[in-house]
């Protein structure tokens, strides 16, 4: 294998890299740990296949905060015939050792500009009011850029969170459980139960607390499961993506609550509601909130007539779930460089 087939290989996998960039990190990882400790052989993948997970995730957590959750055998698709098998790194390897480096540099520095990049979008949100922030610009300003556009799933959830968020706290929304048997035996014989479990006794049959919604995190690698959960007994599922049959019949399979609600864009709503009546799975779905429909919540919200009760604090959720999901610090960066050695590397020939 040639220079240029390795780098062309090394390049899709950045280039398809979501912001958290795990599986380009643990390729550079996998190249440090062969050019510095010398004690894995690239072209045999079991000697650096889970320990670089590792590896992986010591970097992750220094720049991002969080380490990657997805299954195993979704995380070895890195090192699939069409990413970076062990003949690629291999040949990476030999670039790497050469140039003191170049190879893990270069991926560095693609984190620090795909992170750099999601400030842009944070600086947004910090430098709007009221009158100035739109809902369409702001998810326009991700989807245009194609070093973001594979996070726009995780923006729009976090636009829906600080939506939802916002509203049920202006509400003031409580909700509740009650034990209605009271003089119940059951009641009497498991009062160990309801206390720990349900916070209930005797003496306090009822208990209320303010409805909120909570994210998950993050989401699996096929994207499906649980986004966002209610305390009041709702799962929210949030897709930016197209949705097709399969999509549409995991969401509904993935959960087992029996009140779900999607949000999607306008154009998959259709066939979203047409498949989940195909699959008899319709009756769970409680409701279907489309991205118009999000973004005219939002205008009143940031405009309408109770805009100074909502929307600062919408804004304020927005850029605090933005700085937690997509942290980024340049003097992080430069100092990680330096201890590398990476800031006496040119990248001009690789």
């Amino acid at each position: 294998m040639d220079n240029q087939t390795a780098k062309d290989q090394l390049d899709t996998v950045i280039r398809k890299a979501r912001v958290h960039f795990y599986k380009p990190i643990q390729i550079a990882e996998i190249l440090h740990r062969d050019r510095i400790e010398k004690d894995i052989d690239l072209g045999d993948l079991e000697t650096y296949r889970t320990p670089s997970r590792k590896w992986r995730d010591e970097i992750s957590l220094r720049f991002i905060g969080r380490i990657s959750t997805s299954s195993a055998r979704y995380q070895d698709d890195l090192f699939n015939a069409n990413a970076t098998p062990p003949t690629v790194l291999s040949q990476l390897g030999k670039i790497n050792r050469d140039s003191n480096g170049a190879v893990e540099a270069y991926i560095y520095t693609a984190l620090r500009n795909r992170l750099s990049q999601m400030s842009s979008g944070l600086s947004i949100v910090l430098q709007s009011d009221n009158n100035s922030f739109t809902l369409r610009n702001f998810i326009d300003s991700f989807t245009r850029d194609p070093g973001l556009s594979r996070s726009v799933d995780k923006i729009f959830e976090i636009v829906v969170y600080a939506l939802f968020s916002t509203l049920l706290e202006v509400l003031d929304v409580k909700i509740g459980v009650r034990i209605d048997n009271i003089n119940n035996t059951v009641l009497s014989e498991f009062s160990d139960f309801t206390e720990k479990v349900l916070g209930l006794s005797e003496d306090t049959p009822e208990l209320y607390q303010a409805a909120k919604v909570y994210r998950v995190g993050v989401t699996n690698a096929a994207d499906r499961g649980l986004d966002m959960w209610a305390n009041f007994g709702v799962a929210i599922q949030i897709k930016h993506i197209s949705l097709t049959p399969t999509t549409i019949k995991d969401i509904s399979s993935a959960i087992s609550a029996d009140r779900i609600i999607i949000v999607c864009q306008e154009s998959e709503k259709d066939v979203l509601v047409s498949v989940l009546k195909q699959f008899g799975s319709a009756s769970r779905i409680q409701s279907v909130i489309t991205e118009d429909e999000l973004e005219e919540w939002y205008e009143k919200a940031l405009r309408g007539q109770s805009s100074e009760l909502i929307g600062d604090k919408i804004l304020q959720k927005l850029a605090n779930e933005i700085k937690v999901e997509f942290p980024s610090t340049t003097s992080e960066f430069d100092n990680f460089f330096k201890e590398r050695g990476y800031d006496h590397l040119s990248l001009v020939d690789f």
